[in-house]
């Protein structure tokens, strides 16, 4: 062995290792293998510079492998360094030659963008050296955070809860999502109508002007206004007023960055950002293919959309030689970010071999491997492809008050509509003629409320981050993971909540540290991060700067915040110490009981190991296998269970569902009350046989407009009938 190529990941290794002869050997370090230390602060400052100093370490499992490369590396003619190339990869670097005993200066830095033979041999052949400035941006980012989360997650551990943490992208994006949760919470619904027709019984059209004034979406803003221009249409005659045929370009879509495939493949394919990333970066390593093993994908931690002269040159010839030359564009398209900070890596994500198309990767890939490069591979061709042409069509009717719109398009060109497949779809209006008389067929007008703003997903808050610039494209998924670890926020059909204590943190944060939940703050410290990476700015005053008067607010908080935490008394006494009372105390996992005396007396008790409460006979037979009902406690209360569980799992409440005197509209017997395992609900007595159901409660109220039962809700902005069916509302009168 002569030369010696360290790399991260195993899988990497093995991907590059069969690009080369015998004279390279190629292992990967497993990642970092130097860092601070987990158990302390590990950063000192110095006495008499002043000077931040990290104290990094080996940690014990990075030792072996440590140990090995040592040896490797003492026998190697020429030890190269083969990292990532982004900040994260350059510090491993400096890392990996520290360890070794090497210097970062002198070791040649081989650098890719995708892992092919092509690319290695061409990297080899160009080495340069570490950038020391890219690696002082990440040992500054890191300090940043380390000097966050070990100064601030205490505090907020003493004064809220335990096992929470605290940190410049983390807290800042949480404020983001806890911001939105309050804006819906103080949501007040505004009432607006909507008048539709329809004309020559196909023609679809809604109200466009009235008296010569254009009513837009909240125009209408009651009934008896809707009814005034209602009973006035109904007195006129209408005819086709305008037509307007426009043609629109719809411009191709530029590749990936790691954020807007993050974004596309939690709304396309339903992957979370976490899993796209794990997925990607397995495409990037190396998987098997029609030409052997080779990465398929370049690197996928990128804000950049450049794209090298080679992929284009490629993908072109691909373009003209299977969908024709119509679909090719007369010069290649040049994308470029809205990012000014877009650096971290030289290339969009693009796939490395244009040969080895969806069809062909079917053979190669496992399914969720094959759906995200599938979206990589479509993408970027379709990036490179003709615009598609679409025809839009404008019709107003008029009468001699009111006007109507109607609006439809037609795809007159597909272009990269043939790659992305999109959701459009023709709506034509039929050949009219300016002038020509036209029936009014059919009066539609509704009531409507305005709606709150929707909750974040994963990808509508990565969009928001990369807009305000918390964050880079490494960032994202981690900071969403980690605050689903800590209880701050929970994920249930894509929509991020934030819990209990987010709202607590935040409040706390805002008040005390707001520099830490400011957006503007935490993008601006990016950009500082970024000059530190371009040599524009000296990383030692970034860190002073920020920890002088952090530390100041720390160390003062220490005395003037007021606990926050959630205790509860449960009205019983410790039966460790029998003097202090029981409290209900909320931990990192989960609630538990601890005793008030403590520390004096320690007695804990989880709240997931209860004590199995004795069995209650009942006289009631299960229905479902005839064995004895029994009553079992919840946190819900009573309710029966069949004494054969496991094998039976029938179960029902002990009180008997309260009947109603509102039949049911399906089927005519009398609606109940029921208690679901949540809440209250409203069922037919005739189940199973009916499924009539209702989580509001049912009144003999008619809906005005289809004439079905409808349910009473109330809202923060008051009461209303709501209708069952086609839910119209009505506002019940104070």
């Amino acid at each position: 062995m002569k030369n010696l190529i360290i790399v991260e990941s195993p899988a990497k290794a093995r991907t590059i290792s069969n690009f080369l002869n015998k004279n390279y050997k190629v292992i990967a370090s497993k990642g970092h293998i130097r860092d601070l230390p987990k158990s302390t602060f590990g950063i000192t400052i110095d006495e008499n510079s002043g000077e931040f100093v990290p104290k990094y370490s080996i940690p014990r499992t990075a030792s072996p492998t440590v140990k090995e490369i040592k040896e490797l590396a003492k026998k190697a003619q020429t030890v190269y360094i083969a990292t990532d190339e982004d900040r994260e990869g350059e510090a491993i670097g400096y890392h990996i030659a520290k360890a070794i005993g090497k210097d970062p200066q002198i070791l040649p830095r081989i650098v890719f963008h995708e892992i092919t033979k092509k690319a290695i041999l061409h990297a080899l052949e160009n080495p340069r050296t570490i950038d020391n400035d890219s690696f002082n941006a990440q040992q500054t980012r890191r300090m940043l955070d380390r000097i966050v989360g070990y100064k601030l997650s205490p505090l907020l551990a003493s004064k809220v809860q335990k096992g929470l943490s605290a940190g410049r992208v983390q807290s800042s994006t949480l404020k983001l999502i806890v911001d939105r949760e309050r804006e819906i919470n103080e949501f007040k619904p505004v009432e607006y109508w909507s008048i539709d027709a329809l004309f020559e019984k196909t023609i679809e059209a809604s109200v466009y002007s009235f008296e010569g004034n254009k009513l837009e979406k909240l125009s209408i803003v009651n009934e008896a206004q809707a009814n005034a221009i209602v009973e006035s249409i109904q007195g006129e005659s209408f005819s086709v007023k305008e037509i307007k045929k426009v043609l629109k370009n719809s411009k191709t879509p530029p590749p990936f960055m790691t954020s807007t495939l993050q974004q596309t493949a939690s709304n396309t394919l339903g992957m979370s950002p976490k899993k796209a990333m794990m997925i990607a970066q397995k495409l990037y390593e190396g998987v098997a293919t029609h030409e052997g093993m080779a990465g398929v994908i370049t690197y996928m931690r990128t804000d950049s959309l450049n794209l090298s002269k080679e992929a284009i040159e490629g993908v072109r010839e691909y373009i003209a030689h299977t969908y024709g030359e119509k679909y090719l564009p007369k010069s290649p398209k040049i994308y470029t970010t809205k990012s000014k900070a877009a650096q971290e890596a030289h290339e969009a994500i693009r796939p490395t071999l244009i040969g080895f198309t969806p069809q062909v990767a079917k053979d190669y890939l496992s399914g969720d491997e094959l759906k995200l490069y599938t979206l990589i591979y479509n993408r970027f061709v379709a990036s490179q492809m003709s615009d598609a042409q679409l025809e839009s069509q404008t019709i107003i009717f008029g009468g001699s008050k009111t006007e109507f719109k109607a609006t439809g398009s037609k795809l007159v060109f597909d272009g990269y509509y043939k790659v992305a497949k999109t959701n459009q779809k023709d709506t034509l209006l039929p050949p009219l003629e300016e002038g020509q008389k036209v029936s009014l067929d059919k009066l539609d007008f509704k009531q409507n409320f305005t709606e709150p703003p929707p909750r974040y997903n994963e990808a509508s808050i990565i969009k928001k981050l990369e807009s305000l610039g918390i964050g880079r494209p490494s960032t994202y998924a981690p900071t969403l993971s980690t605050l689903q670890a800590r209880d701050y926020i929970t994920i249930d059909k894509k929509k991020i909540a934030p819990t209990e204590v987010a709202f607590t943190v935040t409040q706390l944060l805002e008040k005390h540290f707001y520099d830490i939940v400011d957006s503007q703050f935490t993008a601006n410290m990016e950009d500082r991060l970024d000059k530190i990476a371009q040599g524009q700015e000296d990383w030692q005053k970034v860190l002073k700067e920020f920890y002088d008067p952090f530390i100041e607010k720390v160390d003062e908080g220490k005395n003037t915040i007021a606990s926050l935490k959630v205790v509860k008394p449960t009205g019983e006494k410790c039966p460790q110490c029998g003097d202090g009372d029981l409290l209900l105390r909320k931990g990192r996992y989960g609630e538990f009981v601890a005793c008030s005396n403590f520390p004096q007396c320690k007695y804990t008790k989880n709240m997931g190991q209860k004590e199995t409460p004795a069995v209650e006979k009942s006289d009631e037979k299960c229905d479902k296998c005839g064995a004895d009902m029994v009553i079992k406690d919840s946190r819900r209360g009573k309710f029966l269970a069949c004494s054969a569980y496991p094998k039976c799992k029938n179960a029902k409440p002990i009180t008997p569902s309260k009947k109603l005197d509102i039949a049911c509209p399906m089927c005519g017997k009398a609606l109940e009350e029921k208690q679901g395992r949540r809440n209250k609900f409203f069922g037919c007595s005739g189940y199973p046989d009916c499924s009539f159901i209702a989580n509001f409660e049912p009144t003999h109220q008619k809906c005005p407009q289809c004439n079905y039962m409808m349910g009473k809700k109330s809202l923060k902005s008051g009461t209303f009938y709501e209708c069952f069916q086609c839910k119209h509302k009505v506002k019940v009168e104070e």
